[in-house]
């Protein structure tokens, strides 16, 4: 398989990729990216104690919009205790914030998610995991390219003896953020593929609010809700995202 980077670049690869998808826009976008590229998709989403469980149901939706060849739900929910009080993802005592503050990010989450998705891309001989880091998260350390580079190299000498003697093969961490690709150039891509399926994705920070007929929608004015829709006025694209707060 070719996979084309932003360069012009090819990179041979394996047709499986173990992508990570949370059942939010930019993973779910990032899945049908490299599903459009002909790989065979491989799903992995965690389950780590995060306030917003309700996303896992979105995940589920999309692996098998997306036909993934098997979609794996971990369950690392003891992370939540480990936490403590550290993030507003798991800790949901904490007020939501509708800016970026510190206390939302998670400590090394996407270290720990890309870390088991490598053993299993390892075991059914994938050599790309993707994620959905895109270059708008810059303030999440764990989405930068830098990041991403380092976690590859560290992971392939993990295993390095049994890459060499051909028993492993050598992976490869791609992020949008790897080929430059903010959230609305992502969105764009997911939305040419899945039309208004993008709409059913799920990027709050809270559960849902609750409507009057019994329907979970987005908050409207958390952090994540706010940047989802910004991304979609960028790029020109009604969003058909129900809000609680317009």
């Amino acid at each position: 398989m070719k996979f084309k980077t932003k360069k012009n670049k090819i990179i041979s690869f394996s047709t499986a990729a173990v992508c990570i998808v949370s059942g939010g826009i930019d993973s779910v976008c990032t899945a049908a990216y490299l599903k459009k590229q002909n790989f065979d998709l491989y799903i992995i989403t965690f389950r780590y104690g995060q306030r917003a469980n309700l996303e896992i149901e979105y995940a589920k939706k999309f692996a098998k919009y997306l036909d993934s060849k098997q979609h794996k739900i971990v369950d690392i929910s003891f992370m939540k205790d480990i936490y403590g009080e550290t993030n507003i993802l798991t800790d949901d005592k904490q007020k939501i914030p509708k800016h970026f503050k510190y206390s939302i990010i998670a400590p090394i989450r996407n270290a720990i998610f890309i870390t088991i998705a490598t053993a299993w891309a390892m075991n059914i001989g994938a050599k790309i995991i993707a994620y959905g880091a895109h270059t708008g998260d810059n303030n999440y350390p764990d989405c930068r390219p830098e990041f991403t580079k380092s976690i590859s190299k560290t992971l392939n000498l993990g295993d390095i003896d049994g890459i060499s003697s051909g028993l492993r093969k050598k992976i490869s961490i791609w992020s949008p953020a790897i080929d430059g690709l903010d959230k609305s150039k992502i969105i764009r891509i997911g939305y040419e593929i899945l039309g208004h399926k993008i709409f059913e994705t799920w990027s709050c920070y809270s559960n849902g609010i609750d409507t009057k007929d019994g329907k979970k929608i987005h908050c409207g004015i958390c952090e994540s809700c706010i940047n989802r829709r910004r991304a979609f006025r960028k790029v020109s694209i009604d969003d058909k995202t129900e809000y609680a707060n317009n």
